[in-house]
């Protein structure tokens, strides 16, 4: 079995050669990571054409869900995407959060950095910036953010535990996650289990959906609730590559689901109002207080 490091490795440099690749050829694998499926198409991502804020050129077809559509981000809000890959979500959260609001990626791959930059620049935003660097020591201060989201990364991580904790050192009080990602109920083959391209295809680092839920209550958040939850079919001529016939039979017939996804928690604590600035008020108390003669009127 790899150790964390070289797991992480792994990851890396099949992220890095996936951020080349096309849309098409990363929906119909896992993750983009694992042989590709002619009988299937969109294995684990779903559909961002009508979400507003959405970019074509920054959608890898990497995700496994929507995790925008149940974040409650606000305009004005401080929002950290984990594993931003393109910027794909960055830019739908920033649409949410407007001109007012700040969008931070972190990917620890520098060819999705580079990639998201790219895009960033070509839309001429100026709220919205990539850091390198790992999820599970992220490159950010204590109480950063009012949302984190993450889409379909989580699983890639050695160490989920360290990640949900990292969470919530960045969370504001009062603030709050939603994260799509991939678990498990009931265990998969070892050939699976075992196989790089599984691990980076967002299957065989997947943990059971009990425990997943555990890490996130143990690290103290609240109002755990599952928003979305849709199965994940492996289709055979994925399967074909990593199992025997009689393999892909008993696992058909097991009582193995694999599935994705949409968790939503909060940080314990009072969130901080924004602070607005009522023009209108100030106006009205500072005509009340000025002499005529003062020209302050």
């Amino acid at each position: 079995m790899q150790t964390e490091k070289e797991l992480k490795e792994i990851v890396k440099e099949k992220y890095g050669k996936i951020a080349l690749q096309d849309k098409a050829q990363n929906a119909s694998s896992c993750c983009g990571a694992t042989p590709t499926s002619n009988k299937i198409y969109n294995i684990m991502m779903d559909d961002y054409n009508e979400v507003e804020g959405y970019i074509a050129d920054a959608d890898l077809g990497l995700g496994c869900g929507l995790p925008t559509a149940f974040a409650k981000i606000s305009k004005g809000d401080t929002v950290i995407d984990l594993g931003s890959g393109a910027g794909n979500d960055c830019f739908v959260a920033r649409h949410e959060v407007g001109p007012e609001g700040k969008v931070i990626g972190i990917d620890f791959t520098p060819s999705m950095i580079a990639k998201a930059r790219e895009n960033a620049e070509k839309l001429g935003l100026n709220n919205v910036e990539f850091r390198e660097g790992d999820i599970d020591n992220m490159p950010l201060n204590n109480n950063t953010a009012d949302v984190v989201v993450s889409n379909c990364v989580l699983n890639l991580v050695p160490n989920k535990t360290k990640v949900i904790n990292e969470i919530h050192r960045v969370l504001k009080p009062g603030g709050h996650f939603s994260i799509s990602d991939i678990v498990l109920a009931g265990e998969l083959p070892s050939a699976l289990k075992q196989d790089a391209e599984m691990y980076a295809g967002c299957v065989a680092g997947a943990i059971q959906k009990s425990d997943y839920l555990k890490a996130i209550e143990d690290a103290g958040f609240q109002s755990i609730t599952i928003q979305k939850e849709k199965p994940i079919v492996l289709p055979d001529d994925i399967l074909e590559k990593y199992l025997t016939q009689s393999e892909i039979e008993a696992y058909k017939n097991s009582n193995l689901g694999i599935f994705s996804i949409s968790v939503y928690a909060e940080k314990q604590g009072e969130k901080v109002a924004k602070k607005k600035l009522n023009l209108i008020d100030i106006s009205a108390e500072t005509k009340s207080n000025c002499a005529p003669e003062s020209g302050c009127c």
